[in-house]
């Protein structure tokens, strides 16, 4: 997955948000803001791209996206309670009609058995009349710290791109 890769799809998504009149917010964790450094690659990407929040702490995920501090601890930052909750978060905390949540464990440190270096949780949302998750999922991609978090970024504006188009 190269630069022009991740260029050519947040230009897809791009198209589809102003086709539709509709904006996106983001909540990331280990991807570190590199969706926003995607998006803000691109010339007025302003009109559709309202902000994120890189909320790498559990503390920040608490204090400015609202994730209860009782999901975390249960559930722990890599689940998908707590990507689902960020999402539902950056999407309170904005005017945006739609969000998207990465949080994973890139690595090389930090795995467990249950959770390993690679896996990654995504969650979706829309604000219309309420606020729902579209959809959430997990992925567990391969190699380096650098290759799981590009991997993360081109998958989570890739399904959002898919689901532009079924709303």
């Amino acid at each position: 997955m190269d630069d022009k890769t991740l260029t050519t799809l947040a230009e897809e998504l791009a198209r589809q948000l102003i086709d539709k009149k509709k904006s996106i917010t983001l909540a990331e964790s280990c991807s570190g803001g590199w969706v926003a450094k995607v998006f803000t690659d691109l010339s007025g990407s302003s009109e559709w791209f309202v902000g994120g929040f890189v909320s790498y702490s559990n503390q920040f995920k608490e204090e400015v996206l609202g994730v209860n501090s009782s999901i975390l601890q249960k559930y722990g930052a890599v689940s998908q309670e707590t990507v689902e909750a960020m999402a539902l978060g950056a999407l309170s905390k904005s005017h945006a009609d739609f969000s998207l949540a990465i949080s994973g464990i890139a690595g090389p440190d930090g795995g467990t058995t249950e959770k390993p270096v690679g896996l990654v949780w995504f969650a979706w949302a829309e604000k219309n009349k309420s606020q729902k998750v579209l959809k959430s999922q997990k992925q567990k991609f391969g190699g380096d710290r650098l290759s799981v978090r590009r991997q993360a970024v081109a998958h989570a504006v890739l399904e959002m791109s898919k689901l532009l188009n079924n709303v």
